[in-house]
C-alpha cells in the first residue's frame, strides 16, 4: 500500500473524523512521534470500540469499563489495527489529543507539536506484523514530509508521561521496530 499524505489525511487510511482536536499554535512545527496502545475493552480487539471512543459516540451500556471514560474527550491522529488497517482520526497539521500532560526535550504540552499513532494492542501482548510494519511505513513517510521530525524524536507515551503512562508498553518491541524503519530510510 502506497502512502501520501493530502491536506493533512493520509490517501490510504480510512477517515474516521473526530471532532476532539484543535489548531496547532501558530507556527508550531510538527517535532515528535508519540506510539501508543489502547484497546476497548482493554484487552479487546476488533471491537470497533476505539473508533466510536475517538468519536464520542461509545456506548457505555456495552462494556461496564466504559462508565471510568464516559466524560473522556480524547483522540489520535492514527490507528493501526492488529491487522494493519490504518484508520485517521485527525488531519496530521491539527492537535490531536493523545497526549494528555506531557514533556519531551523539556517541552510540555507534547500535543501542540506531536503527532499521536495508536496501535491496537496492550502493554503485556505482542504486536502483530502488520502493525509493525504499517508504523515503520507511515513512520518513513512523516519522518520525509516533516524536516523537525527525526528518528531520535520517536517515543512512547510512557516516555513524555510517566507514572502516569505505560503505553505501548513492554511487549512493544522498539528494537525491531526501529530495524524496520531503518530498512528504507
Amino acid at each position: 500500500m502506497s502512502v501520501s499524505i493530502q491536506d493533512g489525511w493520509l490517501t490510504s487510511a480510512r477517515r474516521c473524523p473526530s471532532p476532539n482536536y484543535n489548531e496547532r499554535p501558530p507556527g508550531e512545527a510538527i517535532s515528535l512521534l508519540v506510539v501508543h496502545n489502547i484497546s476497548l475493552p482493554p484487552g479487546q480487539f476488533g471491537t470497533g470500540c476505539v473508533e466510536d471512543f475517538f468519536c464520542n459516540q461509545l456506548d457505555i451500556n456495552r462494556d461496564p469499563y466504559f462508565e471510568q471514560i464516559r466524560d473522556l474527550r480524547v483522540s489520535a491522529h492514527l490507528f493501526i489495527t492488529r491487522d494493519g488497517e490504518l484508520v485517521q482520526f485527525v488531519p496530521l497539521d491539527r492537535r490531536a489529543w493523545h497526549a494528555g500532560a506531557s514533556e519531551f526535550d523539556g517541552r510540555t504540552e507534547c500535543n501542540d507539536f506531536s503527532i499521536g499513532i495508536e496501535l491496537e494492542g496492550c502493554d503485556d501482548l505482542p504486536y502483530t506484523e502488520p502493525q509493525y510494519r504499517r508504523l515503520a511505513e507511515v513512520t518513513r513517510l512523516l519522518l520525509s514530509c516533516y524536516p523537525a521530525l527525526t528518528p531520535e524524536r520517536i517515543t512512547g507515551h510512557s516516555d513524555i508521561a510517566p507514572g502516569r503512562k505505560t503505553d505501548p508498553g513492554p511487549a512493544f518491541d522498539w528494537r525491531h521496530f526501529r530495524s524496520q524503519l531503518s530498512e528504507r530510510l
